[in-house]
């Protein structure tokens, strides 16, 4: 018996991951897609910040979520002056999707 649960486990595991894959690989197509990837990358500087750096500056806190959806949206500077030297984002409200926005900040921030 033991041993079916652990298999069970396992199988679970690995579909879990799968799954996770897919679903990262499907965020970064709408990445992509809608034109993320020309100014940032998950995990190095290209003209804003890294993705990675970004969850970890905003990693705990609550407001995150409806702070980046918003700058998303409406595009700004002055958050990340020190990685970007004051080139602003651009908005990309209505251009792209409010829900595709909120997809996007929810990869962003689980990175």
């Amino acid at each position: 018996m033991k041993a079916r649960w652990i298999g069970v486990a396992a199988a679970a595991a690995i579909f879990m991951f799968g799954a996770g894959q897919a679903s990262a690989d499907a965020n970064l197509d709408l990445a992509k897609k809608s034109g993320c990837l020309a100014c940032h990358s998950v995990d190095s500087k290209v003209v804003g910040p890294a993705w990675k750096d970004v969850a970890a500056k905003y990693k705990g806190d609550a407001g995150a979520k409806d702070a980046l959806v918003a700058k998303v949206k409406a595009g700004g500077k002055g958050n990340w002056n020190d990685v970007t030297g004051g080139v602003p984002m651009p908005p990309y409200s209505p251009r792209v999707s409010d829900a595709d926005i909120a997809t996007l900040v929810d990869f962003i921030l689980g990175l």
